[in-house]
């Protein structure tokens, strides 16, 4: 008899009852594979990876809990009937029933999504957790061109392109974005939004490249859902702040490709009618009560909202709010308008552009500040600035208003620093993040220590003087056991030299060249010993360990070895970039 060997009226246990393959669920389901990948990636059901494949390696595992739960879902119904309507319709127009077929065609099927939302996100932090991966879908459909063979229709690309725009306006208006970064993929957003971060990458405005071994209907099948995903969150957050939903634009700014100016503008318009009605219903409500006299209206509670939203932001939140106030910029044609848009008022800014709906034009005396990408600018004005684009994002990372030599017009950009990367973590520190934390010490008025030293020794320098007094007297302790040391094991290996020659013990004292070469020999095997004593105890913990402890052990020491390998490579790197220029300025 087989060792797995089942008699034929037995119940199935362990791993062959709890798992099942993905034939075996299609044949279960009685679906196509489409379909059953479509309700996979609505519910949210992945496969599994069992430890003992009861099929082989070679088949895709799925729970039996998560087919049940497929099972039962409404949504198979719909897909059902979908399929049973579309043979109907096919029928017809087989036949030539041209009535039929028309009668059929105003009765499709429809279906929605709200109740898969509500149910796989039962909180609204729950949502915001899930949305970095549907944001990025998201933006990278809405610069995607419209493509009939791969079923990319234009009023889906307009959809994304509109709830994308809308969340940017939130979070614009809000004040919630934290770091931008610009890369060779896009450009990285991170915002943060009732406590959660999060951080999408957005297309660059260029001509996207559509490969052809990507399979546009699972995206599609995710897009799907993203958006429905990311229409519920624009509502909540938008009625958190006292503002309708989905918001009615300009359509002459919606026409010139400003949708971004455009709801900026409904926000602000908003707010300003907001605040008219509040002060009419605060007259009136003084006026009744007799707390206020008539000619102030509702001064003292505007005073005390006021104080009470201010309370209400966060300290970061009111650096970023502040970091560009009082500030005016100009976008030249050639810089990428939206990005900056949405960054600098962000961050408290006004910003227009050159081009139709701009709020002003370039000739404005009240610019400080003028965008530009080119090698050169013709025309100047005296009272503003020229800078590049990347001065712009290295102030929002840095939270300081960098100085603008290094980035005026037609000058090499200092390097574009990630806030995403943790440099003492990484153990490379660039020059220019050392000069911008100068910088962001000097904006503070801090006393950096010394490279090396740390903060708490200017803090106390009481308690530094007497660890100083200490760590002195046990340096001496220990350099004078180590002089004798050094002086036995001398001795020990003279005499096992001498054994080794063959010669009598030699009392003669040597010269200061030969004891000097001894000692520094010494002190190489000293290492040498020292390396050797490292390695041993290294190796019997290892022994002691499991062999999955052993393994996570390893795996630690192989990234360990490719950090320093890649910090080595950027030393290395630095050090000839220094040379080059060496050879370069003689």
């Amino acid at each position: 008899m087989p060792k797995h060997y089942r008699p034929p009226g037995k119940k199935k246990e362990g791993n062959a009852a709890r798992y099942i393959t993905r034939s075996q669920a299609v044949k279960y389901l009685q679906v196509s594979l489409s379909v059953f990948r479509r309700l996979c990636i609505f519910k949210g059901v992945f496969p599994r990876d069992p430890k003992k494949k009861v099929k082989g390696n070679h088949h895709t595992y799925y729970h039996m809990k998560d087919i049940l739960f497929l099972k039962h879902e409404p949504l198979l119904e719909k897909f059902r009937e979908m399929r049973a309507y579309e043979k109907k319709v096919k029928k017809a127009v087989c036949k030539k029933n041209r009535d039929l077929a028309e009668r059929l065609l105003t009765r499709k099927p429809s279906y929605t999504l709200d109740m898969l939302i509500k149910e796989r996100y039962p909180k609204f932090i729950d949502a915001l957790r899930d949305l970095d991966d549907g944001l990025t879908m998201v933006h990278l459909f809405a610069a995607l061109p419209a493509i009939e063979r791969e079923n990319i229709q234009a009023e889906r690309i307009h959809n994304c392109r509109g709830l994308s725009l809308e969340w940017q306006a939130y979070v614009s208006r809000t004040h919630k974005l934290r770091k931008a970064f610009i890369s060779v993929k896009g450009i990285y957003y991170q915002a943060e939004v009732e406590g959660q971060k999060i951080t999408w990458l957005t297309p660059h405005a260029l001509q996207q490249v559509m490969p052809q071994d990507v399979d546009y209907k699972i995206m599609l099948t995710f897009l799907e859902f993203y958006e429905t995903l990311l229409g519920f969150i624009n509502l909540r957050l938008y009625s958190s702040i006292n503002l309708k939903y989905p918001p009615i634009l300009d359509p002459r700014l919606k026409a010139l490709a400003a949708d971004l100016y455009a709801l900026t503008r409904y926000v602000n318009a908003k707010d300003k009618k907001d605040v008219g009605n509040n002060e009419e219903s605060e007259l009136r409500l003084a006026q009744l009560q007799d707390q206020l006299p008539a000619n102030e209206p509702g001064a003292l509670m505007h005073l005390v909202e006021n104080t009470a939203d201010e309370n209400e932001e966060d300290e970061e939140t009111r650096a970023c709010k502040n970091l560009f106030k009082d500030m005016t910029f100009f976008l030249s044609r050639e810089v990428p308008r939206e990005s900056l848009l949405f960054v600098i008022t962000a961050f408290g800014g006004v910003v227009s552009w050159e081009g139709e709906g701009a709020p002003f034009e370039e000739s404005n005396q009240s610019i400080n500040y003028q965008i530009v990408d080119r090698p050169t600018q013709s025309h100047r004005f005296i009272s503003r600035d020229y800078v590049q684009p990347q001065w712009i994002f290295d102030c929002i990372n840095s939270r300081l208003i960098l100085p603008t030599e290094e980035y005026m017009v037609g000058k090499t950009l200092p390097p574009h620093l990630s806030p995403f990367v943790d440099n003492e973590a990484e153990g490379y520190v660039p020059e220019y993040a050392e000069t911008i934390k100068r910088l962001q010490a000097a904006a503070r008025k801090e006393i950096l220590p010394m490279p090396g030293g740390e903060q708490d020794d200017l803090d106390n320098a009481h308690n530094l003087l007497a660890e100083g007094i200490i760590d002195r007297t046990k340096a001496k302790e220990a350099a004078e056991r180590k002089r004798k040391m050094a002086v036995l094991q001398e001795q020990y290996h003279n005499e096992l030299k001498m054994e080794m020659e063959g010669a009598e013990k030699n009392t003669t004292t040597t010269t200061p060249a030969t004891k000097s070469k001894k000692k520094s020999a010494d002190e190489e095997t000293d290492d040498a010993n020292l390396q050797q004593f490292a390695d041993d105890d290294d190796n019997m913990s290892k022994v002691s360990m499991s062999r999955k402890k052993r393994r996570l052990y390893e795996a630690m020491k192989i990234s360990q070895e490719r950090k320093k390998a890649s910090v080595d490579t950027l030393k290395t790197r630095k050090k000839n970039i220094q040379k080059s220029k060496k050879t370069t300025s003689d």
